[in-house]
Order: C-alpha cells, then structure tokens, then sequence
C-alpha cells in the first residue's frame, strides 16, 4: 500500500496497516449473517500479537451479545494457578507477542495475565455482576481500539 502525505500515518504503537481481508472464522453453526458481523471492518495485521487481538476482540464482542443484562464477561484462563478465572475487564496486546488480559480474580483482587500469543487459550464464561452496578460490555471498546488501527 502506497501513502501519500495527505494520509495519515498510523500511530507509533501501530507497527502495520494490513492490507489482507480477514479470513472467515470457521463454525459450523454460524449463519452467513453471524460470520459476516464478526469479519466486518477486519484487516490482517502483520504484528502476530495485534492480528491475535483483533480476532480476540471480535470474538468477546460476539460473545457477549449472548449474555443477559444481570451477566459480564469472564475467563477461564488455561495454565492460570487456582481455578484459573478471572473477571475480564480488559484486553490489550504489546507487539510483536503478548496478549494482555487485565481484571479480577474470583476474590476481587486486581490481576493481570500476559500471555503469548501463540499460547493463548481462553474459555469465555459468563459471571453474575455486583448488583450495585449495570454489567459492563468490553467488547465494543475493543471493537472500537481495532477500528481506530484499521487503515480502512
């Protein structure tokens, strides 16, 4: 992709544009409609970590809209000590390799996880919120950090 000076280069933490369309996730169960919405707006990026996190990012997004209005987003972390969980509240990446996972564990202490991302393996579960509170969503926040880094 060639720039010209009247566009805008990308922010410093932003190593690539991706110039590729996203591959279509694979599931059987998905309606064309459902593949679509999860691979709108989505580049490739040549940083293995971000190319993680926008997939990632995508799929809480998903994700969450199962979820009723009294339930947030959760993890169940492989390799985590404990029963692995976490209150996901959340998610970054630092290229080229870590994915970052930042929330609370299940006795409300800060937690933050860093993990490869090629070792990245996360079972998204869903938690009660405190009542004193409406449940948070993540996962337009992440949606709109991939849009802000998509040259499109």
């Amino acid at each position: 992709m060639t720039r010209t000076s009247a566009q805008t280069e990308p922010p410093v933490f932003v190593p690539d544009w991706g110039d590729k369309p996203c591959p279509k996730p694979v599931l059987p169960a998905a309606t064309p409609e459902q593949t679509a919405a999860m691979t709108d707006g989505v580049r490739m990026r040549e940083n293995p970590a971000e190319w993680a996190f926008v997939r990632l990012s995508k799929l809480i997004e998903d994700y969450e809209k199962t979820l009723d209005k009294d339930e947030e987003i959760a993890a169940h972390l492989v390799g985590v000590p404990g029963d692995g969980t976490m209150q996901i509240e959340d998610v970054g990446f630092w290229g080229p390799d870590f994915i970052l996972f930042v929330g609370k564990n299940p006795s409300g202490r800060p937690v933050r996880l860093i993990q490869h991302y090629a070792q990245i393996n996360v079972l998204l579960d869903a938690r009660k919120k405190p009542e004193e509170r409406p449940a948070r969503r993540i996962g337009f926040q992440l949606s709109e950090m991939v849009r802000k880094t998509d040259p499109q």
